[in-house]
């Protein structure tokens, strides 16, 4: 048998840290013992409890102690400095490399904890200059000092606020049941403050977006100034110009609903539309695109950063094809963001969720209930608003000029 003690602090009560921990231990086939418990005397003071962990060998403790640390428990053996090893070549770890969580990480160097840069899920920590950073494994250099093992790391998990508002705790489950206009508003007066106190915002969107008929409340919201960057991939770039020049998506008219004769080739001909004038930002310019997601975004100076797939027509020449810049493109774009609004795209949702800290607000909206579980599956913490995205972007539109119009 082999045996380590644990510390947990924090709201680890009503934020569900503690049982999930005690979880984890059974999941894993361990044993605990908690030897010390304190409880907060009033809702602002924190919880204390240091825990014995007994696992059935030194490799059977290590697992275990892992998934404990990313819960945020910190391993109390006589506190030493993280675990350092070069790594053996270019784009390659140690084998015993510590794997991050996308909670606010620590990593002890010298005695200190020092707060890991960049954090993200599923990354490796390299420490340069005596500073901690969460980077991809691909950028990983020979020789760099990369964390190994379990010791000298503490994790911070996101704890229910102590007051109330509708990110307090973003876990929560996701219902189609839930008060959407309730939450829809609540989401809008977010945005304002966000606004108003010089906030980033970042929205997600996918191609249903225009499909659904919202590109005009999109639009409006990009000119009322609640949208800083835009992620999203060549369709949605594609079928905004198709409904800019042609009134159309995927051959529909969306006023009509009528299916053009020989519809379906409007968003290849707005691939060449754009390709001809040599770039979104050209047609603007040119008198090719005069409305729409796209036209607004340049216009009004939003980070457009559209990332290419295998899927993809054309491309319009603005999309970066090569999948690893795009990545990065969209990573440099999310730095410092407050807000992302993910609005009906599965791939792109999943794909910005796991490059976000836990500690962005995150909100996700989806006629599939499956999209939202997927991303909250995967690590991370969202609010999911199950609604017909031509239904709510319009919703919030109105929102916001209701509060604008109050205050």
């Amino acid at each position: 048998m082999s045996e380590a003690e644990i510390e947990l602090t924090g709201h680890i009560i009503d934020s569900m840290i503690l049982p999930k921990v005690f979880g984890a231990v059974y999941d894993l086939s361990g044993e605990f013992e908690v030897l010390e418990f304190r409880i907060g005397k009033t809702k602002n003071d924190y919880s204390y409890t240091r825990m014995r962990i007994i696992g059935k060998n030194r490799q059977h403790l290590d697992t275990i102690l892992a998934e404990l640390q990313k819960l945020g428990a910190v391993v109390t053996e006589k506190a030493v400095d993280a675990e350092l090893i070069l790594a053996p070549a270019d784009g390659v770890l140690p084998d015993d490399f510590y794997s991050t969580t996308n909670h606010p990480t620590f990593i002890m160097i010298n005695g200190k904890w020092v707060k890991a840069e960049n954090q993200e899920m599923d990354k490796a920590i390299v420490v340069r200059d005596g500073q901690p950073y969460s980077i991809p494994m691909r950028k990983v250099k020979k020789g760099e000092l990369v964390v190994v093992g379990n010791k000298g790391i503490k994790v911070t998990l996101p704890e229910r606020s102590r007051k109330k508002e509708i990110f307090s705790f973003m876990s929560s489950t996701t219902s189609s049941e839930k008060p959407t206009l309730s939450l829809t508003r609540m989401i809008a007066m977010e945005m304002f403050e966000l606004r108003k106190n010089g906030g980033k915002i970042v929205v997600v969107p996918g191609p249903a977006v225009i499909h659904a008929g919202a590109a005009p409340a999109l639009s409006e919201l990009i000119r009322m100034g609640y949208v800083h960057v835009i992620l999203s991939g060549n369709a949605v770039a594609v079928h905004d110009v198709e409904n800019s020049v042609y009134g159309t998506s995927l051959g529909m008219d969306l006023k009509t609903l009528e299916n053009y004769e020989g519809g379906h080739r409007h968003h290849l001909m707005a691939i060449n539309l754009i390709r001809k004038a040599g770039s979104l930002k050209e047609a603007v310019e040119k008198g090719v695109i005069k409305s729409g997601i796209m036209y607004e975004c340049i216009r009004n100076n939003v980070d457009l950063v559209l990332a290419g797939s295998i899927r993809d027509d054309g491309p319009v020449p603005d999309v970066i094809t090569d999948v690893m810049e795009a990545q990065d493109a969209m990573r440099n774009a999310l730095k410092n963001a407050d807000l992302v609004l993910m609005l009906a795209t599965t791939l792109h949702s999943i794909a910005v969720g796991n490059m976000l800290p836990s500690t962005v607000r995150t909100v996700c909206v989806d006629i599939n209930p499956a999209v939202v579980t997927k991303l909250t599956d995967r690590g991370t913490y969202a609010i999911g608003i199950i609604s017909d995205i031509g239904a709510f972007l319009p919703r919030l539109v109105q929102e916001l000029w209701q509060i604008e119009g109050t205050f």
